[in-house]
């Protein structure tokens, strides 16, 4: 049965088949193969992705989008440039956190690349920087995005683990403070003979305080919706919906820069956004279900069991699995072919539930920028207009540094839990 299912759904793959599509496929296989009712698969998909907590991500997706059109990404990368844009290596440093700040609206890594991609790669060629340097740096920095909260992988991670979204959330903060500094300090080591690069002016303390004035909105944003989750006064879910009104209000009436024809197709982008990530859920919860009902899941967690029990070399066969899918698959997708297979196991080894999300999530957050599949290196590369060899060129700085950070995650777990720990979450 396991060579069944998993082999449909990878020779799918390999005949260029959408990821939903191959689960799909490969779910309706194992289905016919086991006798089971075909009728019963557009109910199992509706159950798959008719959650309340769920709800959060098309709200997510609409704030990234909101954040986007209504010039907030600009704003923050004109304050942080001011801040430290003078410096050798400044706009790596404003790249590496402005993503960071993007990524705790949008939760996406991809829509951080495509948002920032237009702002950021023109700025820095423009600097002296080279475009194959300036994609490689965004792409990895908007991985960020998947672990930096609110993030997305986090609210499925929480839905199919049954642990608590608010903390994971929490949980995700200093890992994602932790690869942001890991990327600065592979940026700055990638540029260390670059000769080319121009400094910028030293901004004046009152255009610091010009461009701070006019970011505050936008830094605003970030502080209200994990504030509002961490001090209890709204869940996950509730918080996407407020962000997204906050989004409008500043868009439509403080900078203005949404009108009704911005409105119209901002809605657009998000709602086809979020019918991607639902369908994909969709399928994939199906596959889940015929993974799990058939056995398949069990039998696959006992022979990886039976190659070692030893905890510390299973965590690092962790990595290589979740490093290896997101190079392939979207975190959705991984987590729901994966985690029936070896969260049996992570209870065995009695590892914490809330830092192996975290650790998981960061491998699909290294796996995106991760040839030769990585999802946000062909955004960076649409956004560059740059062919993937180029960009490759640049990036070993970056997959050394997400390497190390996974690695700190690996057998530090307190990194992860430290904060949720102190403020009651778990």
């Amino acid at each position: 049965m396991a060579l069944i299912l998993l082999g449909s759904f990878f020779v799918l793959l390999l005949c260029n088949i959408p990821v939903a599509a191959s689960m799909g496929l490969a779910a309706v296989v194992g289905i016919m193969y086991c006798g089971f009712d075909l009728s019963g698969l557009p109910t199992l998909m509706s159950a798959s992705i008719a959650k309340f907590t769920l709800l959060a991500i098309p709200f997510f997706v609409l704030a990234g989008v909101i954040m986007d059109y209504s010039g907030i990404s600009k704003r923050l990368v004109a304050f942080v440039n001011a801040c430290v844009g003078h410096k050798k290596g400044g706009l790596a440093i404003v790249t590496v956190v402005v993503a960071c700040f993007f990524a705790a609206i949008s939760g996406s890594g991809p829509a951080t690349v495509a948002a920032l991609g237009g702002v950021l790669i023109p700025a820095m060629v423009s600097s002296g920087y080279s475009k194959n340097y300036a994609s490689a740096l965004l792409a990895s920095a908007g991985g960020i995005g998947m672990v930096i909260p609110p993030s997305i992988p986090f609210v499925i991670y929480g839905m199919l683990a049954q642990v608590s979204v608010g903390g994971m959330f929490m949980a995700g903060v200093i890992p994602g403070i932790l690869m942001g500094v890991a990327y600065c300090i592979a940026a700055l080591w990638g540029i260390r003979n670059d000769k080319g690069i121009v400094r910028q002016e030293k901004a004046s303390a009152a255009q610091r305080w010009a461009t701070f004035k006019d970011a505050f909105w936008g830094l605003l944003m970030p502080v209200i919706i994990l504030g509002g989750i961490y001090g209890g006064f709204f869940t996950p879910t509730e918080a996407a919906g407020i962000a997204v009104m906050y989004g409008l209000i500043v868009g439509i009436f403080i900078y203005r820069e949404i009108d009704m024809k911005a409105l119209w197709r901002l809605m657009i982008d998000s709602c086809v956004t979020s019918a991607v990530v639902m369908f994909i859920m969709g399928c994939a919860g199906v596959f889940t279900w015929i993974l799990t009902t058939s056995g398949v899941a069990s039998d696959l967690s006992s022979a990886l069991l039976s190659v070692t029990d030893n905890k510390y070399l299973l965590l690092l066969i962790f990595n290589v699995i979740f490093l290896v899918a997101g190079c392939f698959v979207d975190s959705a997708s991984g987590f729901y072919i994966l985690l029936p297979i070896l969260l049996p196991i992570v209870t065995m080894l009695d590892l914490n539930l809330y830092a192996f999300g975290v650790l998981i999530t960061a491998n699909f957050a290294v796996g995106q920028v991760t040839p030769p599949v990585g999802s946000n290196l062909f955004v960076a590369c649409n956004m560059a207009k740059i062919t993937m060899q180029d960009i490759c060129s640049r990036l070993a700085p970056f997959l050394v540094a997400g390497m190390i950070a996974l690695l700190l995650l690996t057998y530090f777990p307190q990194i992860s839990l430290w904060l949720p720990t102190v403020l009651g979450a778990i």
